[in-house]
């Protein structure tokens, strides 16, 4: 049995689009990357620490060989500073400015914990952003979309229109790299494995 230890509906449509089978058990940690912390050893971490949290939460209630947890985090970089989710509007201007005209990288960190052990991933995607106007700003932060993504932008969103071009994978950029968590579930796959939908 797969599970998804995330509330993101990007990422469960993703797995779905993959077609996988799974359950969703989210995981409730802390995330502050910790001081000097390099992007993607902070996003390998929490996703880890998502997985191996939900993996012996479930194990206590409710023991499974054949369960599979599958961690992710994502997280926005640019100038080798990471841009999480905005705290408010004002942080989420901030974000926005930074990225403006320039090309940033989106980084996603997955873990896949099972009997096998732990399985640790990251993918990187570079994505190239238009200059914005102050007002574009503001009314994109009106709609609400950039407040609990990273780096306040959902590419699969309305942000897609400030986006010529990226080098990389793009479900990346959504939440999910599909092609690495593919490879890592087989990786662990046993008589037992998710089933394709």
């Amino acid at each position: 049995m797969l599970v998804l230890a995330s509330a993101s509906p990007r990422r469960r449509e993703l797995l779905t689009q993959a077609g996988y089978s799974f359950q969703v058990h989210p995981a409730h940690i802390p995330e502050e990357p910790r001081a000097d912390e390099d992007p993607i050893a902070y996003v390998t971490r929490l996703a880890r620490e998502k997985a191996q949290h939900v993996y012996a939460e479930l194990a206590a209630s409710a023991p499974d060989s054949a369960r599979m947890v599958l961690g992710a985090d994502t997280t926005v970089t640019l100038d080798g500073h990471i841009l999480g989710k905005p705290e408010d509007a004002g942080d989420a201007a901030r974000m926005l400015r930074l990225l403006s005209g320039r090309t940033h990288r989106v980084i996603t960190g997955v873990a896949l914990v099972s009997a096998a052990g732990v399985s640790v991933a990251a993918e990187v995607t570079a994505v190239r952003f238009l200059s914005l106007t102050d007002r574009e700003i503001a009314d994109y932060i009106a709609t609400g979309e950039p407040m609990d993504k990273a780096g306040a932008y959902a590419i699969q969103g309305r942000a897609a229109r400030w986006i010529p071009r990226i080098e990389g994978c793009y479900f990346n950029v959504v939440g999910l790299p599909l092609a690495v968590v593919c490879t890592l579930l087989e990786g662990h796959a046993s008589p037992a494995a998710p089933p394709l939908a």
